[in-house]
């Protein structure tokens, strides 16, 4: 797909989509709950239907494809489900490790085999009763281990307490799953590293999806590298469950104002801009791509810290935009565990470069902007934004990009 910008500026009004990490967590809880009342807005993204596709299916043998949150979900919600169930996904998903959640769950009562390499899917779920109150989980592999967990744990007759060891991993989307759970009236504290659910029952009740707070950083993003303008962006919540929400402040540096008003949210270029930027991802590791093409199109220097599951995602994101990035001359430094740097080293590049996306939806929308800065950007395999923000092209042309 070929991607230009012509005019160099830009305005316009985007509806951005759901979130999918509420998505995801509300279909749980309903599975959970056993409950049919409505979610509305719900997400449309891959990731989504998938899940979706499982909890309300009659078959025992599941494949979810390149969708990570329900790998992840799924394997903790089958395991409390009486039955025997087949659990599988992509080539990638293989190579995803899974084996600190397996182990967690089978330490409470969950028989869970590997069907392939120990460690990792397929696997297979022999669903039983969960017993047990106490669990110990390595924090800083991956906060949906921990959220699969806790979406669960009102299951367990006497409540759950997760002890996590080491520093926390992405602690905004577990404050998230306990919000939602919250609303759910599920009663959750979170003491020292320790987080200890109440046993209940979730209400049923219906819910409405927000705006997706991480969707949002390819539209600021599109702000960041224009010469000028401003964008309505409709149905984001100012306090938001999200912890992608407090991206603002990072983009206030790279030029790009926020504000809040009675017709709703704007962001606008402005000629604010840092001559270097540190900053750490722990909390939001999923626009580390985005912050990252942003700054070496703007010539900023930046050290990104925190990013130590970027190399278990979709692909690995920290190679693949080493990669990437080179194509447009841009060096980035040698990495170091769990950091991501560029100290503004360029190279000569050559025309026509093409991106590859590694099957990874984030590649595709971290880099398609770059046609504001040059004459154009070809991206490879442009279905994959279907994993989260199925119209992403189409509100690209909505601010007037060319897209063949």
């Amino acid at each position: 797909m070929k991607i230009t910008k012509q005019d160099k500026t830009i305005k316009g009004e985007i509806t951005l989509p759901a979130s999918k990490s509420i998505s995801n967590r509300v279909l749980i809880i309903h599975g959970v709950s056993n409950s049919f009342e409505p979610i509305n807005n719900l997400s449309n993204c891959d990731d989504t239907k998938s899940l979706f596709k499982v909890l309300y299916s009659n078959d025992n043998t599941f494949n979810t494809g390149d969708a990570g949150t329900a790998m992840r979900f799924l394997t903790a919600y089958l395991s409390g489900i009486i039955g025997k169930w087949e659990l599988s996904g992509s080539e990638r998903m293989h190579q995803r490790p899974i084996g600190e959640l397996v182990d967690a769950l089978n330490s409470v009562g969950a028989q869970i085999e590997y069907l392939g390499e120990e460690g990792y899917p397929p696997l297979k779920i022999l669903g039983s009763n969960l017993t047990g109150k106490h669990i110990k989980l390595k924090a800083g592999v991956s906060s949906q281990f921990i959220s699969a967990i806790l979406l669960i744990a009102p299951r367990f007759k006497e409540g759950l307490t997760i002890e996590l060891e080491g520093d926390i991993v992405s602690r905004s989307y577990i404050e998230l799953t306990l919000s939602i759970m919250n609303e759910y009236g599920i009663n959750s504290k979170i003491v020292n590293n320790s987080i200890i659910v109440e046993p209940g029952v979730y209400e049923c009740m219906p819910y409405t999806v927000e705006s997706d707070w991480s969707a949002a950083s390819y539209i600021y993003e599109t702000l960041a590298l224009s010469k000028g303008g401003k964008i309505k962006l409709n149905t984001l919540k100012k306090n938001s469950y999200q912890g992608d929400s407090r991206q603002i402040e990072l983009w206030e540096k790279l030029g790009v104002k926020t504000s809040f008003t009675k017709r709703g949210m704007f962001i606008e270029k402005t000629d604010v801009k840092v001559k270097s930027l540190k900053y750490d991802f722990c909390e939001m590791p999923d626009l580390a791509q985005t912050f990252a093409v942003t700054c070496c199109a703007l010539g900023v220097p930046f050290v990104f810290t925190g990013v130590d599951t970027l190399k278990i995602k979709e692909t690995d994101r920290i190679a693949a935009l080493d990669c990437e990035l080179g194509k447009f001359g841009f060096v980035l430094n040698e990495p170091t565990e769990g950091s991501l740097a560029w100290d503004g080293a360029k190279t000569e590049t050559t025309e026509d470069i093409s991106i590859d996306t590694y099957n990874d939806h984030r590649m595709a929308m971290a880099f398609a902007p770059l046609a504001m800065t040059m004459d154009n950007v070809i991206i490879n395999n442009p279905e994959v934004v279907s994993k989260s923000y199925t119209e992403y092209w189409e509100d690209l042309k909505k601010l007037k990009y060319q897209v063949e």
